[in-house]
């Protein structure tokens, strides 16, 4: 299918790393501009206090062909978002595409910890992140995104609606939170936007090789394979490119609005819209792990 983007308008909000790096990057390659937000600059990083920028992030864009354009906002803020979105309207007139990958929660939440192990404190701070910056952007910006029909809203998550609806306690009770509200959010967008010919859907990438889980594994992205030696299901990991290309192809699929509420993985959008990850390969994380985890990767990958 033809995946050019170009006169495309997105927000990538959260897309200083990880997905929303690739997904940022991967609609640049398309030929679309992209406003990229967070709050890390390279004068001031956020309480995460990770390297990575919002300039490297709009710099990747424009050099794969797009054009990218850094904006420094705190999610949590609506004075902020207006501020974005108003600049997006008087810039260009239009949003089509919307992408609410804000997160920035890894370090506040502790694995295989009942709630009354996990802080409190720390616990909420997640929610705001992960859930209120959702929502405000997404009451900001929708007014702009459906004065024209075709609008594209993509909720990242992690993890399908399939996988999601059993408890997951590996990850604790203020994550599971997190992840299965947001893809609630993307089935009550999807209902409300649908009459002004929007559409709204929920995504998750498999197993990230973002930064952070490369550093985890003392690898490269030209070495992530050796990693398999330390986690045998680090094979079925994909790039923040894989991701990124699943978005790209539903923004340019004109016929996007069948998948207006649902549940997606890049994985599961790979085997429809033909894609690959950037060796080539289509691995499908999801479909591996609700099929038992096979040890044979053939057909997952």
């Amino acid at each position: 299918m033809n995946r050019d983007l170009k006169g495309t308008i997105a927000l990538v909000a959260g897309g200083t790393r990880g997905a929303g790096r690739g997904i940022a990057a991967e609609l640049g390659a398309a030929g679309a501009t992209v406003y990229v937000t967070g709050r890390t600059t390279r004068s001031h990083r956020s309480e995460m206090g990770r390297p990575e920028t919002i300039e490297e992030t709009a710099e990747r864009v424009t050099a794969a062909g797009g054009e990218g354009i850094a904006v420094q906002v705190d999610h949590l803020d609506p004075a902020q978002v207006t501020a974005l979105v108003r600049r997006i309207d008087e810039e260009h007139g239009r949003l089509d595409v919307l992408v609410n990958d804000v997160w920035g929660s890894d370090h506040l939440f502790r694995f295989g910890k009942p709630l009354w192990e996990q802080s409190l404190d720390d616990g909420l701070r997640l929610l705001r992140l992960a859930i209120d910056t959702h929502a405000i952007t997404s009451h900001r910006a929708l007014p702009l995104l459906i004065r024209e029909p075709g609008g594209l809203v993509v909720e990242m998550t992690d993890g399908t609606a399939e996988y999601n609806a059993r408890y997951r306690e590996d990850v604790g009770f203020f994550y599971d939170l997190a992840k299965s509200a947001v893809i609630r959010m993307a089935l009550a967008q999807s209902v409300e936007i649908a009459p002004h010919g929007a559409t709204a859907v929920a995504l998750t990438p498999g197993w990230l090789r973002s930064e952070a889980m490369l550093e985890h594994f003392g690898v490269t992205e030209d070495t992530w394979r050796d990693g398999t030696a330390r986690d045998p299901g680090f094979a079925i990991s994909e790039s923040p490119a894989f991701v990124g290309r699943a978005v790209a192809a539903l923004a340019a699929d004109p016929d996007r609005a069948r998948w207006n509420g649902a549940s997606l993985s890049s994985g599961g959008l790979a085997r429809v819209y033909g894609f690959t990850d950037a060796d080539g390969s289509r691995p499908d994380c999801w479909r591996y792990i609700t099929d038992g985890r096979p040890a044979d990767l053939t057909g997952y990958r």
